[in-house]
């Protein structure tokens, strides 16, 4: 479609006219289902000495769980802005990205306040020999507070540990001139975002983590928003969506385990040659500006997820009126909705991970402390997602 074909697209005055592609409006059970997998999987990795961050998907190939949140967060944001998008134009669209910007943005800010002020309170107790607030590099931050505010604010300092959102933030801010160039080419839009994508792995886009050294920003936004778009793209129809057969799904299976001895570390641990060609592949699966193989193996992986779950994600939902299809429906139902809030779900995960881990630290890290300290943070991670369901339901508004 070009902006000829719909010349309302660029104006609020009227709704646009209906395009030959449908407009995604209903959220699909997969990718809530596989965003609220990436949440569970998000706080294992966030907390300290868990011994299941050894069985997550980092450890067994080049992409890992926030490759699954930030294209799920593409295919959400395809059908939370597409539709404004399309029906009441272009600055309206961009006027509901800005408003997710805003919320957002100042999600992180108070991610980072809470978290800053817990380990400065754990800390100035005086009761435990770690000092917690170094343990995410925030001295800096109170060594010179006036100035890392500033910093905080305007998103030129943000640490290690605070670094997912400011990322989905940049990538939002993407979102109108991504979709803007695809009304008018879909070819200029791929173009866009292959050139960005480029401009980050040649170290030309980016933005400083610090301003007292030349770090940049962990997840570098100009080379994720490839990932994102991808999923975008897919769920507004404007990729088709892969078939399903053997040889492709061979494939996907090829190139998930031809990675597993460039990243599984005992492996790597054992055999020296596997690790000199890891370092000479580096920069094609570095994280911050995210490296080709990347890209390949998440596809990889997304497609066989495509697959296991079947059209409209029926493979998912066991039938029957056995214990285990009972048990297992309830589950699928307390996945889908962390899926679904999965802002709110994973602010609480940085919060609840790190207190997770200074409450290890205080009992212990047995097999069995370590098993039961995750099944509460799963259980908080639900808990989280129904209240804020609940909330975002407006009881107050019905009736009785």
């Amino acid at each position: 479609m070009t902006t000829s074909d719909n010349p309302s697209f660029f104006t609020s005055a009227a709704p646009a006219r209906a395009t030959a592609v449908p407009i995604a409006t209903v959220r699909d059970p997969r990718l809530d289902f596989y965003r609220g997998l990436a949440m569970f999987i998000i706080l294992v990795a966030h907390t300290p000495g868990n011994f299941l961050t050894l069985w997550i998907p980092a450890r067994f190939g080049f992409s890992d769980a926030t490759e699954i949140f930030v294209f799920a967060s593409g295919m959400a944001s395809a059908v939370a802005f597409g539709r404004a998008f399309e029906t009441r134009g272009w600055w309206i669209g961009s006027a509901r990205v800005v408003f997710r910007v805003w919320q957002v943005y100042w999600a992180h800010i108070a991610t980072f306040m809470v978290i800053a002020t817990l380990m400065a309170t754990i800390d100035s107790t005086g009761l435990f020999t770690k000092n917690y607030t170094n343990s995410l590099n925030l001295v800096p931050f109170f060594r010179d507070t006036g100035q890392n505010l500033i910093g905080l604010l305007t998103l030129t300092y943000v640490p290690n540990y605070f670094d997912i959102l400011p990322m989905y933030l940049g990538i939002l801010a993407m979102m109108p001139v991504f979709v803007g160039l695809a009304h008018t080419s879909r070819l200029l839009a791929a173009g866009f975002v292959v050139a960005v994508w480029l401009g980050a792995n040649l170290d030309i886009l980016w933005f400083p983590a610090e301003p007292w050294s030349s770090r940049e920003w962990f997840f570098n936004p100009f080379g994720w928003q490839l990932v994102f778009f991808t999923g975008f793209a897919f769920m507004r129809g404007w990729l088709p969506p892969p078939p399903v057969n053997r040889v492709l799904i061979v494939l996907a299976i090829v190139v998930v385990l031809a990675s597993v001895p460039f990243a599984y570390f005992r492996i790597l641990r054992e055999v020296e040659l596997l690790r000199d060609a890891r370092d000479a592949i580096r920069f094609l699966t570095e994280k911050t500006d995210f490296g080709l193989l990347r890209y390949i193996h998440f596809l990889a992986l997304a497609y066989l997820g495509w697959a296991v779950a079947g059209k409209g994600g029926k493979r998912l939902i066991a039938t029957g009126s056995s214990f285990f299809a009972k048990l297992w429906r309830v589950v699928l139902a307390a996945i889908i909705k962390v899926g679904q809030q999965s802002l709110a779900v994973f602010v609480f995960s940085m919060v609840a991970a790190r207190l997770i881990g200074f409450s290890l630290d205080v009992i212990g890290r047995s097999t069995a402390v370590t098993t039961l300290a995750n099944l509460i943070g799963f259980g908080m991670l639900i808990a989280v997602a129904y209240t804020v369901a609940w909330f975002k339901s407006h009881p107050w508004r019905k009736r009785s």
